[in-house]
């Protein structure tokens, strides 16, 4: 008999109400508990394991995406000051072009320019993510995008026909490059990096909300609500064509979501009918007589109402 695989995601996808684009999200990754735990456990993208290093993924320096994403951090790095980066005034410029042709930024020592060692009096970290803090905006504003991104990743395909398939999903090993399987690690392929109090929808809404646009974030959002209610009555999602029927279907016929919240209505009808509980005591061994129900780890992650 066959073993079920080990790595299965589950994705949803929908259509672009503005555009023709296909959207398509890793709901796994999105709705875990993944975080940063950059200075935290972080290992790092070394061959071995550096964790005392703290250096994160920055050890090789960021790639831009193009010449409108050098500029920004260039002029971000002009108003960087002694105090917040380490390396200030070290080289006459930041980002260079390799020997692939690619805009990256320089390295000074065995990380990134950028970088602020454990040593350094402001801490650790990214110097234009520390920054950004202590000025009160956002950091997204002044870092690379695949720095900010990170670990998402965003990849658009166009079809044949002009269509293009946009899809949101997790950073992964070989999204590095041949080098991405020397890592001795890799956050989002070991467990230490799950330990968040919020779902990664809801940790990094900022950036999901840059990286797909407003509209379709909230979309998204009601999404992950609708799928969080049809799990808590143990509903599998049905295919689109009989979730939402069409008026004037066979009489007798309802949706799983029209039926989840009849249900929903015939509950609060018949408990404003029924007289309020009353507490039953413990019998004094220890254990209440009431029973209890252990979530399971799944359905005790809690989403925004």
């Amino acid at each position: 008999m066959a073993r079920p695989p080990v790595d299965t995601h589950e994705w949803v996808s929908f259509e672009d109400e503005d555009e023709e684009r296909t959207w398509v999200f890793d709901v796994s990754f999105l709705t875990s508990n993944w975080k940063c735990i950059f200075g935290e456990g972080c290992q790092g993208v070394l061959t071995g394991p550096a964790p005392e290093l703290v250096q994160g993924c920055c050890s090789y320096g960021a790639h831009l995406i193009d010449k409108k994403d050098a500029r920004r951090v260039e002029k971000v790095a002009k108003t960087l000051t002694a105090d917040e980066w380490e390396n200030h005034g070290t080289k006459k410029t930041v980002i260079h072009t390799n020997k692939h042709g690619e805009l990256v930024t320089r390295l000074q020592g065995d990380a990134c320019i950028f970088l602020n060692s454990p040593d350094f009096a402001a801490g650790p970290g990214c110097a234009l993510h520390s920054a950004a803090l202590r000025r009160g905006v956002n950091p997204l504003t002044y870092k690379p995008e695949v720095c900010w991104q990170l670990p998402l990743r965003r990849e658009d395909q166009v079809e044949d026909d002009g269509h293009v398939v946009s899809t949101i999903r997790q950073w992964d090993r070989r999204h590095w490059g041949k080098g991405g399987e020397e890592f001795h690690w890799w956050c989002t392929q070991d467990p230490e990096a799950f330990v968040g109090t919020k779902p990664v929808y809801e940790e990094m809404q900022a950036e999901l909300t840059q990286m797909v646009g407003a509209n379709v974030f909230q979309r998204l959002l009601a999404y992950l609500r609708q799928r969080d209610r049809l799990r808590a009555q143990r509903v599998a999602l049905p295919h689109p064509a009989v979730r939402y029927p069409k008026p004037g279907t066979a009489s007798g016929f309802s949706s799983v979501e029209s039926q989840f919240e009849e249900g929903q209505a015939s509950e609060v009808k018949s408990e404003a009918g029924q007289p309020a509980p009353t507490r039953t005591e413990g019998n004094g061994n220890g254990n209440d007589s009431q029973p209890t129900q252990t979530p399971s780890p799944e359905s005790a992650i809690l989403l925004p109402e």
